[in-house]
């Protein structure tokens, strides 16, 4: 008898953030935050969006988003109107057979300024009847507290997160919820994709560059230092709210989690293999490093030395890293990327950032390479540095998916694309990879953070909703909808059968 590969218990998921889903921007007490301020770009090709000049928040750029209160061309403010469907998407989570459902917060929704006193209940209460929505489907509840988006009162008067007083804000907010919400989350999350800074600052830390970097200069150069700065803020934000939360219930689980890239040397040539290890410790392994093990790497410091990169830490900031480490690791995956010292190689996109083409792969839609053995090799590497639990937080294919007039939506690409990467998870179990579960990014159509629009779809569910926000917002089930309850079902077991 063939042995499972799937534990049993293993936790099949879907997953979405507050700010590409709930809308409702001004509604419920909550205010502006830093993702209503992130403009469409309608008349940008989606190819180009994610270069540069298009990515990054620039003060120009910023302010004429503060002076925009109405909905404007900011897809953000509108999502998927998640916030008045959610029952309804909650019982679609519970009707395809999810055992857990990883959502986030909006700081905004909680702490509409991020720097009050006490919480807005409304917002309090709003979460409050989606948890119990979804116990009452027996769904469990991954939460991720910080989703990139922050008051935007926080980046007006404080700068976003190169200033030190975020850390208390942050630890603030996410008591609160621990307070209220505890034993609603069975995972808690403090930092989604905490790399994200040296990728995308203005998500990341709420960076909003000068506009002398509205071309294509890379900020990442100059701003080094105030970078890795609200880098360390976060990072000792993120160890206090295990503080905080291990206070309330010494038995609650609290991840990391990081976009991984898993870079590959372009040739044997030793200076790409090199520079593919490194690139792998600059802008990943760094960072988990740090909330796995308690303590900034050699690698980083001399990293910070050769850059002339000074990180100011109070006393205790150290010790404060080396007794608050998390439980297990989580990480995106959607891609793999290649390393080279060629500077003409040939570019693509990824997740919010640019990457060198491998010949060996396919590509999706919007250029990602599409590489599920990558899958295996990256829970193996995580695995072997840590021996800790893993968690797939994200992966999932965007498309421009069809709505037919008869209100179907075929996705045999969506399918093969999971079945490939579900393959890939089931190896690196028999590798011995410790996985425990794995939530779709996407899992109701959204607002896509890379290029902000409505059109690259991920979900399992299609949402009658355009780029600008015209549309029913009506949900309709994707064939991909009904291949993966069937997954779910047979605990990963029938992956060939179904919708083709």
């Amino acid at each position: 008898m063939k042995r499972q590969a799937f534990p049993e218990g293993f936790l099949w998921g879907g997953a979405t953030s507050a700010s590409q889903i709930e809308g409702a921007y001004l509604e419920g007490g909550k205010k502006m935050d830093t993702s209503d301020c992130r403009p469409g770009n309608f008349e940008i090709p989606s190819v180009d969006k994610i270069k540069w000049p298009y990515r990054l928040m620039t003060k120009s750029k910023f302010e004429m988003a503060l002076q925009e209160t109405g909905m404007g061309e900011y897809p953000f403010r509108w999502g998927n109107d998640h916030y008045h469907h959610y029952k309804e998407d909650i019982k679609l989570m519970a009707e395809m057979g999810l055992k857990i459902y990883r959502m986030s917060i909006s700081w905004a929704r909680i702490f509409p300024d991020g720097d009050d006193e006490q919480p807005n209940e409304e917002g309090l209460k709003f979460y409050k009847d989606l948890f119990q929505e979804c116990h009452k489907y027996g769904l469990k509840v991954y939460c991720t507290i910080l989703h990139y988006s922050i008051p935007v009162n926080l980046v007006v008067k404080y700068g976003g997160w190169k200033n030190r007083k975020l850390v208390d804000f942050y630890v603030r907010y996410a008591t609160t919820l621990f307070e209220h919400f505890m034993d609603d989350v069975d995972i808690w999350l403090p930092f989604n994709e905490s790399n994200a800074s040296v990728f995308h600052p203005y998500n990341g830390i709420g960076l909003v560059s000068e506009d002398r970097y509205a071309g294509e200069r890379d900020p990442f150069v100059e701003d080094r230092q105030t970078i890795y700065q609200a880098v360390h803020h976060q990072l000792i934000a993120n160890a206090l709210t295990i503080k905080a939360a291990k206070r309330i219930n010494p038995e609650v689980k609290i991840s990391c989690m990081i976009a991984w890239f898993c870079p590959y040397p372009a040739t044997c040539n030793p200076e790409d293999v090199l520079l593919a290890y490194k690139e792998q410790q600059y802008e990943c392994l760094f960072f988990t490093d740090v909330m796995m093990r308690g303590t900034y790497p050699p690698y980083m410091l001399e990293y910070f030395k050769r850059h002339g990169i000074r990180i100011e830490m109070q006393q205790g900031d150290e010790e404060i890293l080396a007794a608050y480490t998390s439980d297990l690791l989580s990480f995106s995956y959607y891609f793999s990327s290649v390393a080279t010292t060629d500077p003409n190689w040939q570019k693509t996109d990824g997740n919010l950032k640019r990457a060198n083409v491998n010949p060996y792969l396919k590509r999706s839609e919007w250029g990602w390479q599409i590489d599920p053995v990558g899958l295996r090799i990256t829970l193996n590497q995580l695995y072997d540095r840590y021996q800790k639990p893993i968690f797939i937080a994200e992966n999932g294919l965007g498309a421009n998916d069809r709505l037919e007039g008869d209100g179907s939506v075929h996705d045999p690409y969506r399918i093969e694309y999971l079945r490939q990467h579900f393959k890939a998870m089931a190896a690196a179990i028999e590798d011995g990879v410790e996985l425990l579960g794995y939530t779709m990014w996407g899992v109701i159509d959204l607002v896509s953070c890379g290029t902000v629009e409505m059109k690259k779809r991920y979900g399992f569910v299609y949402v009658d909703a355009d780029d600008r926000g015209n549309g029913t917002f009506r949900r309709y089930k994707k064939d991909s909808f009904a291949w993966m309850k069937q997954v779910i079902e047979s605990n990963g077991e029938n992956l060939e059968n179904g919708m083709e």
